[in-house]
């Protein structure tokens, strides 16, 4: 098979480990604002998707799953703001070392960090309008990933949009190249590398996921999967 023809399951990102550098840790938390911007995509899924679904005079609620150091939540209420959207953002992480740093830096209004997973918010009976992720669904297992459809499902009243990245040699040997002079004493460029080994194709995650979630590729090198409400479709 050729290169990256697979998935590579077992692969685990240095980040992950719970015994890993701490100092690299929060390198890594600090400079996810530039990565993520550079490839993730964030601006144009908030003008395409996310902000044609939301209310102009209020109001409006989202959760974004796995929000880590917190850099996307932060900017998708600043660009929410800056439109007069009234937004309320929920941001939740079960890792007390991404939710320690979420909290550490300065206050956004209304937006709030805790430290749980979906599956107790659906216990909850919380519902929000709109959930998302950024670059969660190649962290997780099959049994996580259906457990968060589900949960996603249970907990968007308008729309579950979840942006991940496409697995692919270009996208590969592009980010391993351009990450090379950046990012120094961080995890950034191991842990890319390792994700995009990690995370699916378009074709790959289409097969496996529940029906009414849709996939769509998004350039570069990022999809989204997407869920509507059948009420809301």
């Amino acid at each position: 098979m050729g290169f990256l023809a697979e998935r590579a399951v077992d692969a685990v990102e240095e980040m992950d480990r719970p015994d890993c550098d701490e100092r690299k840790l929060e390198r890594t938390y600090r400079q996810f604002p530039l990565i993520n911007w550079a490839v993730s995509g964030w601006h144009g899924v908030y003008r395409r998707q996310l902000r044609p679904l939301l209310r102009p005079n209020g109001p409006n609620t989202l959760l974004d799953i796995g929000s880590g150091g917190g850099d996307i939540p932060r900017a998708i209420a600043k660009w929410a703001a800056r439109d007069g959207i009234p937004l309320e953002i929920t941001a939740i992480d079960p890792d007390e070392r991404a939710h320690a740093f979420a909290v550490s830096l300065p206050k956004v209004d209304g937006l709030v960090f805790h430290r749980a997973l979906s599956s107790e918010l659906v216990a909850q009976g919380r519902t929000f309008d709109l959930v998302t992720s950024n670059h969660l669904l190649h962290h997780l297992d099959a049994a996580q990933l259906m457990a968060l459809l589900s949960d996603s499902q249970r907990l968007c009243r308008r729309a579950a949009i979840h942006n991940d990245i496409r697995r692919s040699p270009v996208a590969y040997g592009l980010f391993s190249v351009g990450t090379r002079p950046f990012f120094p004493g961080s995890f950034i460029r191991v842990d890319g590398l390792t994700s995009i080994r990690r995370s699916y194709t378009s074709s790959e995650l289409a097969r496996i996921v529940p029906p009414g979630w849709t996939v769509s590729t998004k350039r570069p090198f990022h999809h989204l999967l997407t869920y509507r409400p059948p009420n809301r479709a």
